[in-house]
């Protein structure tokens, strides 16, 4: 079986609360939902209609049924889900307080199931043939995940797409610097990065936009996404560089904003779309789910994203 969109990483059960602006302290009532950004990325590439799988592990709990439950609702292929013994299904809990804090409160401990992920679970045929494959940084953070996903890299070859997110969340880190050096060895065995500033300083160094995304390139990429917060977005390629900014929308809650971009960045590479063209519907997509509060359940589809791009145009 050939996955047109395959992913390696975190999973979680997103709790959200209904009541906006408001401290985890005072709230009363949540909304669950699907979540971890390997896993959202997966939801949104399938809502294009891209044949997807997430490669990840849950606990034998409630939860974990959830996620299983939830990845086939959204067309996503659930037979890379492992399941751990012992440790429990990871949940985050967040704080929405638009347009542009929130703050997230993690329970992985003492280790999350997708942080076991190992080689030996790996369907390397199916990593090798798929046509996109994605990883995350949070996957270097700890072994044996670091492991599989190098492994999986490996698979690879430097095949293209071959997409790495520098996804990096300081808190499931020892340093900088150690993230900063797996970060690097992953970026020497993919085709494509996507990153913000801050991420991508702890790859290859603090500078402008451009200056971050000749340094990626350098490493021998063919393509370097940038993202710039409320600046907006810069894609770079052998041929050029493009910036744009945001789009004028109502935020409710960025969460989801990088996992729709980076569903959408798929589906253009999939058809084969120029990277301009990528980067503005990838841009259009993230504003639409941080437009509403859920992530995973708020992935659009083509349709809903041409029509974004259309209003505000």
């Amino acid at each position: 079986m050939v996955f047109e969109v395959l992913t390696i990483g975190r999973v979680s059960v997103d709790l959200y609360p209904q009541e906006i602006g408001r401290s985890l302290s005072e709230v009363n009532t949540f909304d669950k939902f699907l979540g971890g950004s390997p896993t959202n990325v997966a939801v949104a590439a399938s809502r294009y209609g891209h044949h997807s799988a997430v490669i990840t592990r849950v606990g034998d709990d409630g939860f974990g049924e959830y996620v299983r439950v939830a990845l086939r609702r959204f067309g996503v292929d659930d037979k890379y889900v492992g399941t751990d013994p012992v440790l429990r299904t990871p949940l985050v809990f967040a704080e929405i307080h638009p347009p542009d804090h929130f703050p997230l409160l993690f329970y992985r401990e003492p280790k999350a199931p997708d942080m076991n992920i190992a080689v030996e679970d790996l369907d390397l045929d199916a990593i090798r043939n798929a046509d996109i494959f994605w990883t995350t940084g949070t996957g270097l953070s700890d072994e044996p995940s670091r492991s599989a996903t190098m492994a999986a890299l490996e698979e690879r070859e430097r095949k293209q797409h071959t997409i790495h997110d520098l996804d990096y969340r300081a808190n499931f880190w020892s340093s900088p610097e150690d993230a900063g050096k797996y970060q690097r060895i992953a970026l020497s065995l993919v085709s494509a990065a996507v990153g913000n500033q801050e991420e991508c300083a702890v790859a290859v160094g603090p500078g402008t936009p451009e200056d971050q995304a000749a340094r990626l390139l350098d490493l021998g990429l063919e393509l370097a996404i940038v993202k710039m917060g409320p600046a907006g977005v810069l894609i770079a390629w052998s041929d050029g560089t493009e910036r744009i900014g945001p789009l004028e929308i109502d935020v409710v809650n960025g969460l989801g904003a990088g996992d729709a971009f980076g569903g959408a960045l798929c589906h253009g590479l999939r058809l084969g779309w120029d990277p301009v063209a990528i980067l503005h519907f990838a841009n259009a997509a993230g504003a639409y789910v941080a437009a509403r509060l859920a992530c995973a359940d708020a992935m659009p589809t083509e349709r809903q994203v041409r029509e974004l791009i259309n209003d505000v145009a």
